[in-house]
């Protein structure tokens, strides 16, 4: 078996080779000086030897720009230090007097804010006094990386340090150093060019040392080590030693921390809320939201909009740090926000990096995987261990070498543990998972470099190799190995597959474009990035306004593609952008991918994935759910998919491998990967509802094996679809050419993998069609709880809502025939919200528009609408029926009681008011199946005219059809 070192370099390996085939010719980011913007054009090319083509230098910025062409010309007008720290302090009080008194920390500073400040420096009527506090804001005020701030502050003190101005405040030493403190990206040029001066070399050389985004930078440090230049080597030979990592302090044997207990199950939109999502970018106001709710032993300062901050305050009070415990942690969705929020109350000050926090510690009886993911991401040390002993309030040592909880003023034994990878505390003591995984290429290049040999296990814990297994593979395990260019990966390898496509969404998307910024990302090196608008658009804040005017400008510089508002829903929209047997991510829990396999992932993760083009992953086990149809009579009258994916806790509950019952809580699926089999004639918009619900039962991925024939027609009519984007505007123009090409190129030569006979399975379980015979829905409040719908008929039905990424059009037209028999008004309110505009458009012309208007339906913009709860909401505590993908308490709406359910079960109860008999349902669906075939026709836009039309007025060129072939060789 390959080693985990063979395999990254492997992995990484491919992905220069993708990246090499990507010209960048878009602009790179705007106000980017090209003396400046040199060092960061690629993303993390310090890792490897990836080659990226130099982006061209915005007309502004020529080659001699200088700072003050980037400061005092872009329209900001000078400010003397007075009128800066007034205005600044003015903003501190605004934030101190939020949270009910409590304050909050001040925003870092923009782009403007840093030009007045730094021409305020420059001012000679500014005291010593005021220049102090200036530096001290422009030290630790400003975010890291490419964000525009960054830029200005880096311009500014590579002209200090380059000579090219003076400041009677700041020192060339000073300037170097405060460029060292930066991370990378801006300030790595001028680093690398004061390897060569006579009083700062050493200087410059030390900051360079602990700097990790060096990018292209790093093949100039060698060449000066090859010439001979001191500094350089001294650089090549403290990277090569890995200072940057064993200069940093251990992880202490013992941690003593103040034990704050949520009992239960934590989900994500506890610790971030989705009606808060607008907020999310700003870290200390978001993090206010954190556990707004009342609930058992948590007593938040004003329920429904801040948190217990009293009650944390209290725990700080005892004077150790927090540590976050559960009985079940981090469920629901792939936000990093809440680990944001968990990390300000309960992590360390990151120097030099404004409102962020690293480190913390959590602890629970089970921790999400995406959660688990994102807390490793921060730095944190998340810990899977027996919390029953624990109480609100106790003081224990966790001894992380030991796996020992111990009570502190007793040392009695609390429970022990193990950790998850040996990795995890060196990714502790790196700052993060994706800190040490930069950090140890940039060390394995650098003794590469030196002529030694690569390996870097003198220094780092690296993952363990897994025992050779006696079976086969399965599809999930193949599917990830040929992204990482062997036969297959097996339960417990460390790999970092390819990533073939990224998906970032609205309400993520603004910490994505952070996190981005923070590697220093200017071009994308995953094949295919989507940004969606979808869960902002229909009711957007003034700061969404901003994201919808902003963010596709950010995403499509770099080379990635950017849907518009009012589009609809980015699963919808990035399904069809999909290649089969492929790998990708997405920073939405439900980017789960009907072909191929997706791993959903907090947006720092999805950052590295997008700018990378590769994803650390632990491979996990998989558990294969087989429908089986031993009659041969398929599905019975009136059941659809959404009972399929209903049955699947059904049947886990059944057989003892999950409960509802959050203490001590067993999921067979959490972690694992979900492999689906025996229906193969799906259409891949009906996969989709089954990939989909993966989520819910908090799985690593899924996927599902189909036959050629509906992936066929599938990536037809998206070939029609994704020409039809570049004839109407759509870009980046060459990215979509090329995923035109490369499906073009799979279809001239269809070839599908398939899972081993012998492949090796957790768990299998076993689901007869024919045991299905009457609905199955999700009780409120837990997509896991599962009831059949005789269980539950009778029910009384305030709302319905038919929409979300779990319905197609075909879940519309047949609501629409259902509705059309209703000649009395609706007894209940019924909403309705199409996933794209091209389902509303198409439902519009066929009449089914007309049909809900006369309902009395509210019908709602194409997107997420009621889904996600950060838009419109249902009334407080009525109870609804819902299509929709989860139903966590008070996510739909305060104090609701949500069932899920099929689209067709959802339209009959808003006729009738309540949850029908299963009598009462197939009397219903027997109105809705002799036109079945006509209810149930997807989009295929290969065969909408206006689509075809247009798709043929568009060519694609001969170099993305060449790149196409290579990468898909």
């Amino acid at each position: 078996m390959m080693s985990s070192h063979s395999m990254l370099a492997r992995s990484l390996g491919r992905c220069a080779r993708s990246s090499s085939l990507r010209s960048r010719s878009q602009a790179s980011y705007n106000g980017v000086s090209a003396r400046i913007a040199r060092s960061s054009l690629s993303t993390l090319v310090g890792l490897n030897n990836m080659q990226w083509s130099t982006a061209p230098t915005p007309a502004a910025l020529t080659a001699d720009s200088r700072w003050e062409k980037s400061t005092m010309k872009r329209g900001f007008a000078a400010a003397s230090a007075s009128d800066v720290l007034s205005a600044y302090d003015a903003h501190v009080a605004e934030r101190a007097a939020m949270a009910g008194g409590m304050g909050i920390a001040p925003k870092p500073l923009d782009p403007q804010q840093v030009s007045d400040l730094t021409a305020a420096l420059q001012d000679t009527n500014t005291s010593v006094d005021d220049a102090a506090k200036l530096v001290e804001l422009l030290s630790h005020r400003v975010p890291p990386g490419v964000d525009e701030a960054a830029y200005v502050k880096a311009s500014y003190l590579s002209a200090i340090a380059l000579k090219e101005t003076e400041c009677p405040h700041i020192s060339r030493e000073l300037a170097v150093t405060l460029l060292g403190s930066m991370q990378g990206g801006y300030n790595v040029a001028t680093l690398v060019t004061l390897l060569k001066d006579d009083a700062l070399s050493e200087l410059a050389a030390d900051q360079l040392k602990h700097t990790l985004l060096v990018f292209d930078a790093f093949h100039d440090v060698q060449e000066m080590h090859e010439k001979g230049v001191s500094t350089a080597t001294a650089v090549m030979e403290s990277w090569a030693a890995a200072e940057w990592f064993t200069s940093k302090p251990t992880v202490p044997e013992r941690i003593t921390v103040t034990v704050f207990k949520v009992t239960g199950e934590t989900n994500t939109d506890d610790l971030s809320p989705a009606q808060d999502a607008w907020s999310r970018p700003d870290i200390p106001l978001h993090a206010l939201a954190m556990h707004k709710n009342e609930r058992d032993g948590i007593n938040p300062d004003l329920p429904g909009e801040i948190g217990p901050l009293l009650q944390l305050q209290d725990l700080h009070a005892k004077g150790h740090p927090l540590a976050y415990v559960g009985d079940v942690v981090g469920t629901g969705s792939s936000r990093k926000s809440a680990t944001n929020s968990v990390l300000w109350f309960m992590g360390e000050d990151i120097p030099y990096v404004p409102n962020l926090k690293t480190g913390g510690v959590c602890l629970g009886s089970k921790i999400a995987p995406i959660f688990y993911n994102t807390m490793e991401d921060s730095g944190a040390l998340p810990i899977e261990l027996d919390v029953s002993e624990l109480s609100m309030g106790d003081i224990i040592d966790v001894l992380p070498y030991e796996g020992k909880i111990l009570r502190n003023e007793t040392q009695e034994t609390v429970c022990e543990f193990s950790l998850k990878t040996p990795v995890l505390l060196d990714e502790v003591r790196a700052g993060g998972r994706i800190p040490l995984i930069i950090g140890r290429g940039i060390t394995s290049k650098a003794r590469v470099a030196l002529g030694r040999d690569a390996s870097v296990a003198d220094t780092f814990a690296l993952p363990q190799e897994p025992a050779a297994t006696k079976g086969g593979f399965t599809l999930a395990q193949k599917m990830v190995g040929k992204s990482c260019g062997i036969d297959g990966v097996v339960p417990g390898q460390y790999c970092e597959p390819s990533m073939t496509t990224v998906g970032s969404q609205d309400t993520t998307g603004p910490m994505t474009r952070d996190e981005l910024r923070g590697l220093a990302c200017l071009g994308f090196s995953a094949d295919l990035v989507m940004q969606s608008f979808c869960h902002t658009a229909a009711y957007p804040k003034p700061v969404d306004v901003i994201t919808h005017h902003t963010l596709p400008d950010f995403i499509r510089t770099r080379g990635g593609v950017s849907l518009r508002p009012g589009d609809g829903i980015i699963h919808s929209w990035l399904n069809r952008m999909l290649l089969p047997d492929t790998v990708g991510t997405g920073g939405d829990s439900h980017t789960r991918f009907p072909i191929g396999i997706s791993f959903p992932a907090g947006s720092g993760l999805v950052a590295f994935a997008a700018a990378t083009g590769i994803m650390p992953l632990d491979m996990p086990e998989s558990v294969l759910v087989r429908f089986t149809d031993k009659t041969g009579q398929g599905m019975k009258q009136g059941i659809t998919l959404r009972d399929l994916v209903q049955s699947i806790p059904y049947k886990a509950q059944q057989m003892g491998l999950l409960t509802v019952e959050k203490s001590n809580k067993i999921n067979i699926f959490s972690g694992r990967i979900l492999e689906i089999e025996g229906l193969p004639n799906l259409r891949c918009e009906q996969a989709f509802e089954l990939s989909d619900s993966s989520a819910e039962r908090s799985a690593a991925g899924c996927t599902i094996l189909l036959d050629e024939e509906p992936i066929t027609e599938y990536l037809k009519s998206n070939v029609v679809m994704l020409k039809w984007m570049i004839a109407e505007g759509y870009g980046d123009k060459r990215t979509l050419e090329r995923r035109i090409a490369r499906m073009d190129e799979w279809m001239s030569n269809p070839t599908l993998m398939q899972p081993d006979a012998d492949a090796d399975y957790s768990t299998i379980i076993e689901i007869d069609l024919q045991e299905i015979d009457e609905p199955i829905l999700a009780l409120p409040n837990d997509p896991d709880a599962s009831a059949k719908l005789s269980d539950v008929a009778g029910t009384k039905i305030d709302e319905v809502f038919i929409g979300s990424c779990m319905t197609n059009i075909g879940h519309f037209r047949a609501a629409g025939k259902l509705l059309q028999l209703q000649t009395d008004p609706l007894p209940t309110k019924l909403w309705i919200a199409p996933p794209t505009k091209m389902d509303q458009a198409q439902l519009t012309n066929e009449g089914y528009y007309s049909i809900f208007g006369t309902a009395g339906a509210r019908t709602e913009m194409p997107g997420c609408s009621l889904c996600m709860g950060n838009q419109a909401r249902v009334a407080p505590k009525s109870t609804v029926v819902s299509t929709s993908t989860r139903n966590f308490p008070n996510r739909l709406g305060q104090g609701a009681n949500v069932y899920l359910a099929s689209a067709e079960l959802a339209a009959v109860a808003s006729i009738v008011g309540h949850l029908p008999t299963p009598e009462e349902y197939r009397k219903y669906m027997a109105k809705v199946d002799p036109t079945a075939s006509d209810t149930y026709r997807y989009l295929n836009f290969d065969e909408l005219p206006e689509f075809v039309d247009t798709a043929n007025q568009v060519e694609i060129s001969e170099e993305m059809k060449d790149a196409a072939k290579q990468l898909s060789a």
